[in-house]
């Protein structure tokens, strides 16, 4: 990969491995199962994300409460503030407590003062707002105010003042979106990944998702427990060649890998695999310390009982069955 050869380490099967049964779980949660859905001790433990990442909770939210409303405006410039005010926050608490007290959200609707109050009300309750599974910055020194929703909502009134919702519509690839993206105060290179991926389960994008990835700080730890010498690579160029070769690595270490449907995994998917091995490894090989040198995966696994029907977007055409 990269014109470079790289020797893996145990982990690198554990990867596929991992995928496969994580991935196993999801139709076993579908079919209605309960109780003890693996025998992986430590997926039976602690708490993993899926194997692909538009089935996870929030991701399953977003598209089907926030982006696919058929009783909420369906242009534009509405898409996308509904998509950057919930990502803004990630958590699905937070979009229900404005939902249940604002009514219908939308951009021809927003205000400033109202949202601040619903949100510092909140906070003064003692309720999070913020979603920690990724650090988002304050952009106290961009718009001055004291409390980080304050910043960020001033952050959407910037947005749509410099017609981003416009910009975003019509970037031709993902990467000029990305790009697009990384012009957001205080937004860095993995926040705007995550969000042209979001953007891009709606209908404001149609972007191919094999154009474009980039690695998080869990995926970089995950990549340096799967490679010996892994930083002469491009993180990047690691993420695809594990795309790319899939189906040989599941068929060479005689894995049955369930995909969604037909769907195979994509970069995103791959991208999070390498974060979610990376925490799976500090059980399963603590030999492997990695670059990032935790040791502790702090989430334990909490049955929830059996899944709803997925909803994928649309243009993916799954046939769920």
């Amino acid at each position: 990969m990269g014109n470079r050869q790289l020797r893996t380490t145990p982990v690198f099967d554990a990867y596929w491995e991992f995928a496969a049964e994580r991935q196993r779980i999801f139709f076993r949660r579908l079919e209605g199962a309960s109780g003890v859905l693996t025998t992986d001790p430590v997926l039976k433990l602690f708490k993993f994300t899926n194997a692909y990442r538009a089935s996870d909770r929030v991701s399953q939210y977003l598209l089907r409460k926030v982006i696919y409303r058929d009783d909420l405006p369906r242009d534009a410039r509405n898409v996308f503030f509904r998509t950057i005010i919930f990502k803004f926050f990630n958590k699905i608490e937070t979009w229900q407590h404005l939902e249940a007290t604002i009514g219908k959200i939308t951009w021809e609707d927003f205000d400033f003062s109202r949202y601040d109050e619903l949100l510092t009300g909140r906070m003064a309750a003692g309720e999070t707002i913020y979603s920690a599974a990724y650090i988002m910055p304050s952009g106290g020194s961009v718009f001055g105010h004291k409390l980080k929703h304050q910043n960020h909502l001033r952050m959407i009134e910037h947005l749509f003042a410099e017609r981003y919702p416009e910009k975003l519509s019509d970037c031709k690839t993902m990467t000029e979106a990305f790009s697009l993206l990384r012009t957001v105060p205080f937004v860095g290179p993995f926040l705007a990944y995550q969000y042209v991926t979001d953007f891009n389960y709606s209908e404001l994008t149609n972007f191919g998702e094999d154009e474009f990835v980039m690695a998080g700080p869990g995926a970089l730890d995950g990549i340096s427990k799967c490679f010996i010498g892994a930083n002469a690579v491009k993180s990047s160029d690691v993420i695809r060649y594990m795309f790319d070769h899939q189906e040989e690595h599941f068929e060479n270490l005689d894995i049955e890998f369930p995909n969604l449907w037909g769907r195979r995994l994509q970069l995103i998917d791959c991208q999070n695999l390498f974060c979610e091995i990376s925490k799976y490894a500090r059980v399963a090989f603590p030999d492997y310390a990695g670059v990032a040198g935790r040791t502790r995966i702090k989430q334990k696994y909490q049955p929830t009982g059996p899944l709803p029907e997925p909803f994928y977007p649309p243009k993916w055409k799954i046939g769920i069955r």
